[in-house]
């Protein structure tokens, strides 16, 4: 059974214990892989780079540790939003100018 990404907003999240773990607020999708990563609990506002790494910590839930999508999403206790297996994703570099892929080395 496939789910389009919008059916996941608004989603309870449940542990496989039958603890409410929150409600889906956004999903973060990896464009290079072209897969769902990470399910937001609340808005990312983050003033600083640590403030932002706490959220991620604290308020996603990595998006393999989902068991089952239907009326409500199922997830791994031991994988949960504490997850500290994958770092905040970091600002993503700029791609190189095209003329700096072909420069010649020693001139």
């Amino acid at each position: 059974m496939s789910v389009k990404v919008s059916q996941l907003i608004g989603m309870d999240i449940y542990s496989d214990g039958a603890t409410m773990v929150g409600k889906v607020y956004d999903v973060i999708i990896d464009l290079q892989k072209g897969e769902v990563v990470r399910l937001t609990l609340e808005p990312i506002r983050a003033s600083s780079k640590d403030e932002a790494k706490r959220i991620f910590r604290e308020k996603t839930v990595m998006y393999k540790s989902v068991k089952a999508v239907s009326n409500i999403i199922l997830i791994s206790p031991n994988m949960g939003s504490m997850d500290d297996e994958e770092e905040a994703p970091t600002m993503p570099q700029k791609p190189l100018p095209y003329s700096a892929k072909y420069k010649r080395g020693g001139f």
